[in-house]
């Protein structure tokens, strides 16, 4: 009883000081700020790659843009162009599958608990059920996942068209950290959990885990993983 009192009195002393720092803000921003000066937008005539281009566009991620670009689905001005670092502006007519592709000023960012049973793709040829299923009422943009959660996997996924996002959050030299609750179908033992941290070999290379744990000292099964 003792300790549930002083749990919630460490609760009412943390609400509070919450407000009272919420109100201190309130008072702050109160005060007049300096006046800001917008930039001025980038020029249309500005040149940029093409799988840049269509992620400002909303088509997909650069990453992905670029296998589009090379399967030969992109024209600029009816051209087929297959290379993704070629320049082009607002002036250009760029056309994937034959429908033009325009530059999205709405921009749009959702964050989905993504359930198992769904795949992360924009679509599936084997007509499996899909993350845009989910969100097909959301938006009228068309917005794609950020990075993928296997068909099992359960967990935050985000969709946007936010093409300067996107890249910032799956660069690999931008080193976004993931954390992974695995619940496994036996206890990891001592052993295999010092052979994880040394970096498991897959057919393209080590993967590496910068964090390991057990999430419950009870149940060995229960671990948490962290990797970028």
């Amino acid at each position: 009883k003792e300790k549930f009192k002083a749990e919630k009195r460490a609760w009412k002393k943390e609400r509070a000081d919450f407000f009272d720092n919420q109100r201190k803000q309130a008072s702050v921003a109160a005060v007049p700020a300096a006046p800001v000066i917008a930039r001025p937008e980038k020029a249309a005539t500005d040149q940029m790659p093409l799988n840049k281009f269509m992620a400002h566009c909303g088509v997909s991620s650069r990453r992905d843009a670029v296998e589009i670009i090379k399967s030969g689905k992109v024209k600029v001005n009816g051209v087929v162009v297959m290379e993704p670092g070629h320049k082009v502006s607002q002036k250009d007519i760029i056309a994937v599958n034959g429908k033009k592709a325009v530059v999205s000023k709405n921009l749009v960012y959702i964050v989905l608990n993504k359930p198992k049973d769904y795949i992360t793709t924009t679509e599936d040829p084997q007509g499996r059920r899909t993350v845009l299923d989910l969100i097909r009422n959301a938006t009228e943009e068309r917005v794609y996942p950020v990075g993928r959660l296997d068909r099992a996997t359960s967990g935050v996924l985000l969709l946007t068209n936010d093409g300067d996002l996107s890249q910032k959050l799956t660069h690999p030299t931008n080193k976004i950290k993931k954390v992974y609750a695995v619940t496994l179908d036996k206890p990891l033992s001592a052993k295999h959990f010092d052979e994880i941290l040394k970096g498991v070999t897959f057919e393209d290379g080590i993967a590496n885990v910068d964090v390991l744990a057990y999430t419950d000292q009870r149940d060995k099964a229960e671990v948490g993983v962290e990797i970028h």
